[in-house]
């Protein structure tokens, strides 16, 4: 007994419906349920897409372009952008800003925040690595110029046409 709309019948409790990516489902049928679960969670993933994803890389075709330059090692092989990450695998990318060592533990297709995408990886880099990374930092970007190389300041001119008159 049908109500027209669609062929939902008359007494479903609209809480049993699912809608997800305009597809409508009923959660008490056990092939919608399997089909919600499946849609949740995808049975494989590209390495390029999925780095996007855990936003590792601010686009993905950054991510491909980091495989493409071997940047992203699966067991210290290089692997192209197309490789199928499973649960479980360990890489080890190579971003501008630092080195990581992930450990994969859930599968994501799509880009969502950053609170959520860090649930589907380990960070597992080397306590060392994280220390050098602190060290070159404190060391290069200080953000005063190194003494007697380029331009002079203005402080330095004043000084020298000072020593001139004298």
């Amino acid at each position: 007994m049908t109500d027209g709309i669609r062929g939902i019948p008359e007494e479903t409790n609209l809480k049993n419906i699912v809608c997800h990516r305009f597809h409508v489902v009923f959660r008490s049928h056990p092939k919608a349920v399997k089909k919600i679960h499946s849609m949740n969670a995808p049975e494989k993933i590209r390495i390029d897409k999925y780095l996007w994803a855990i936003r590792l890389f601010k686009t993905r075709s950054a991510s491909a372009d980091a495989c493409d330059k071997g940047k992203v090692k699966l067991q210290g092989v290089s692997v192209k952008a197309s490789k199928s990450v499973h649960e479980g695998d360990e890489f080890e990318v190579k971003t501008d800003s630092r080195k990581w060592v992930i450990k994969v533990t859930g599968l994501l297709d799509h880009r969502v925040q950053y609170a959520e995408a860090i649930k589907y990886y380990t960070d597992i880099t080397p306590p060392e690595e994280i220390e050098s990374l602190r060290f070159q930092a404190a060391v290069f970007y200080s953000g005063k110029r190194q003494s007697k190389i380029g331009r002079p300041t203005k402080k330095d001119r004043r000084e020298l046409d000072g020593y001139m008159d004298e």
